[in-house]
């Protein structure tokens, strides 16, 4: 039997990404457009990537809740649902999100012609309703002045992490994918002393070293992000970039969270959103308001290979 190849969910980091969400419109005679793309994204990534070897160019194609019913016959992935809200001292919204493209490269310019491929092929069948443009930010900062990302699991660790074994068999080599948009109050953010600013984020600002456990206050993000089970921390792997306008004074962080269960990452979110103990909330969100929240799942790239008609 062939061996599943996973979609490029882990990957080295990159400094620009396009995070591309659209809805599928009502029409189904496009469909069939659409699963062929999927079939396609392969030469797709070869074509435009090899015009620059050193680009790492990838793409994570995703499929929501009701358009993985509407494209797919079952069986359906073990944990695939809509995004669920939560609502606790913030407000973790749900929106509409039925196929997700995650391009990531080294330069813009190659994310931007590998979307606008992706975009001309499947033209009317959908509905752009989100599309941020993300880049790295210094050394790995996002607009809020930390290091972002430096817990995040590397090579075996991030697999294990990121990609479903025999726990959903028919759906191995897949992963789950929430992704939120966050914006930032920056003029507010910047008004808190630096000290405090570091008990928030449980890490040193300028030097991007985590605080003793002693002198994290128990709301700190990095305290109501770690999840254990049976005394193991269950990582998943982010790929977050910072994004911003500055004509329209919008600023933010494109949250994108791989997992071999969605679970995982909504207990991290409620966790966040609702406290741990309730009320106990992340006050990062007292300066960060998530305006989207979507759940996808990543097929397998053997899956999106054989996709096509």
């Amino acid at each position: 039997m062939p061996s599943i190849v996973p979609q490029q969910v882990v990957s080295k980091l990159t400094r620009a990404a396009i995070f591309l969400v659209v809805t599928l419109k009502a029409a189904t005679d496009r469909d069939a457009a659409i699963r062929d793309l999927f079939g396609d994204m392969s030469s797709l990534l070869r074509a435009v990537g090899f015009r620059d070897l050193e680009g790492q160019l990838t793409c994570v194609v995703g499929v929501g809740s009701s358009a993985w019913d509407r494209l797919f016959s079952a069986p359906r992935p073990a944990g695939l649902h809509p995004f669920r809200e939560i609502k606790g001292a913030h407000h973790a919204v749900s929106t509409q999100g039925d196929l997700l493209f995650h391009i990531r490269a080294m330069s813009p310019d190659l994310c931007f012609e590998l979307a606008t491929h992706i975009m001309s092929r499947l033209g009317d069948a959908v509905a752009a309703v989100d599309e941020v443009h993300g880049f790295k930010y210094y050394d790995q900062r996002d607009l809020l002045g930390f290091v972002d990302g430096t817990e995040d699991p590397t090579d075996q660790r991030a697999i294990d992490a990121a990609i479903i074994g025999d726990e959903d068999a028919a759906f191995a080599g897949g992963s789950y994918c929430i992704v939120q948009k966050y914006l930032h109050n920056l003029v507010a953010w910047n008004r808190v002393p630096v000290e405090q600013q570091e008990g928030i984020i449980g890490r040193k600002k300028l030097s991007d070293i985590e605080l003793d456990d002693a002198a994290k206050p128990p709301y700190a993000h990095n305290v109501l992000t770690t999840i254990e089970e049976n005394g193991e921390e269950l990582a998943i792997v982010r790929e977050n970039m910072p994004f911003g306008e500055v004509g329209k004074g919008e600023f933010g962080t494109y949250f994108i969270g791989y997992a071999r269960s969605p679970d995982r990452i909504e207990l991290m979110l409620t966790n966040m959103f609702v406290g741990r103990p309730p009320g106990n909330y992340d006050r990062l969100l007292d300066f960060s308001k998530a305006v989207s929240g979507s759940l996808f799942f990543v097929p397998s790239a053997t899956f999106l290979d054989d996709c096509a008609g």
